[in-house]
């Protein structure tokens, strides 16, 4: 089984190089899905399926062709699905304040509660055994970092808080319920999260396998949406996930380099190739800007017809592991990286902004740096087993 993410800035067309990698999936003969898990759901408008505006048609899988089925994750029907006793105490808690019906139970959405019912489908497909592919289309950047590190704070949480937390609320709910204003969480609301955290179990096993999980990053030749590439690139790095190719979307033909395009062309060159330095060695795709909207399966096969050249499987496992790897040893941030058939001496190490670069001869590495460490300086390097390892530290 294989999960694709094609995550990316909002905008840049990730929406339609998923659902063309799906049809091409499907046309491969593998049991495929598509699943939205933006909240401005556009896969069902994609493959231009003409349903209703705001019909729940899609919440389950819709078949739309021989092995392809599509999904757009609703929350609405989540709510009443996954989420009843949660969402009933926090609407119960809202209507306190003031809020009437209908607005505390739009506003008893919390945080996450699409991206962990999105998590719970990829998991129970996964055991189930229900597709050869799923194919998520990830919400913009900041939304995609969330899906992906909801494993890791849901484990810290039932560890560490829960169990504490549903104790000491039993030994106090029929005191101070009482004498509180509020009701306080009932053993059904904490029964309720267990059991969303058992649907949830062993999915960050499967996102972290690159065997599994790739990563695709989509991007435009456009400055600041490349910005948003790179710093996308880096902490999907620092959650264990393998990023195993950067697609640069809409790319103007050879034929606009004339008129009033030209200053534009000569800038996404330019931009195309800081992108294939920065990114190197993966694979940086260049799909050209078609001539009218990508809307309908014929649209979207000529779309995966650009995507994917010479018959390539866009299942296939083309990166198996972490380009850097990011730790904390002794009190020192750590960056370890693959250099085989490299010297020592051949090695030279700086910082440019806040991104590390390792050279080789004239090959270059950007190293990108998350927050935490874009403010240290390389100190102090090894070479061994092929893997460079940099300590960073403090400027003197």
């Amino acid at each position: 089984m294989r999960i694709l993410l094609f995550s990316g800035k909002g905008g840049v067309g990730k929406t339609s190089l998923a659902a063309a990698t799906g049809v091409r999936l499907a046309r491969l003969g593998r049991r495929t899905l598509v699943m939205s898990l933006d909240p401005a759901h556009s896969v069902s408008d994609s493959f231009d399926l003409g349903i209703e505006l705001f019909s729940q048609a899609t919440s389950r899988p819709y078949h739309v062709a021989p092995r392809l089925d599509v999904q757009e994750v609703n929350i609405q029907v989540e709510l009443a699905r996954h989420w009843r006793e949660i969402s009933t105490w926090v609407t119960s808690l809202l209507r306190t304040t003031g809020l009437d019906d209908i607005e505390a139970e739009e506003v008893a959405i919390l945080p996450g509660m699409e991206e962990l019912s999105a998590m719970m489908y990829v998991n129970q497909y996964a055991r189930e055994g229900r597709y050869d592919v799923m194919v998520l289309d990830c919400a913009p950047t900041a939304e995609s970092l969330r899906f992906v590190s909801m494993p890791t704070t849901l484990e810290w949480y039932m560890r560490h808080i829960f169990p504490v937390q549903r104790n000491v609320l039993k030994a106090v709910r029929p005191l101070a319920n009482r004498v509180s204003p509020i009701e306080l969480p009932s053993d059904r609301y904490f029964a309720n999260v267990l059991e969303l955290a058992g649907r949830l179990e062993g999915v960050d096993a499967l996102l972290e396998d690159p065997a599994i999980t790739s990563v695709r990053l989509v991007t435009n030749a456009e400055r600041m949406v490349l910005r948003e590439t790179e710093r996308a690139f880096v902490y999907f790095t620092l959650y264990g996930l393998t990023v195993d190719r950067v697609i640069v979307n809409r790319l103007l033909p050879e034929d606009a380099n004339d008129g009033f395009f030209t200053e534009w062309y000569r800038a996404q060159r330019q931009i195309l190739a800081e992108v294939e330095e920065y990114f190197a060695p993966l694979p940086v795709v260049r799909v050209p800007m078609l001539a009218s909207e990508v809307l309908g399966r014929r649209r979207l096969e000529e779309l995966a017809d650009r995507l994917y050249r010479d018959g390539e499987d866009p299942a296939a496992v083309t990166v198996d592991e972490r380009p850097f790897v990011f730790a904390k040893e002794n009190g020192h941030h750590v960056i370890r990286v693959k250099f085989p058939f490299a010297e020592k001496n051949e090695i030279g190490l700086f910082k440019k902004g806040d991104a590390l670069v390792v050279q080789v001869g004239t090959f270059r590495r950007h190293i990108g740096l998350p927050g935490s460490m874009a403010h240290l300086q390389p100190a102090r390097a090894t070479l061994a087993d092929d893997i460079l390892t940099v300590v960073m530290k403090e400027a003197p």
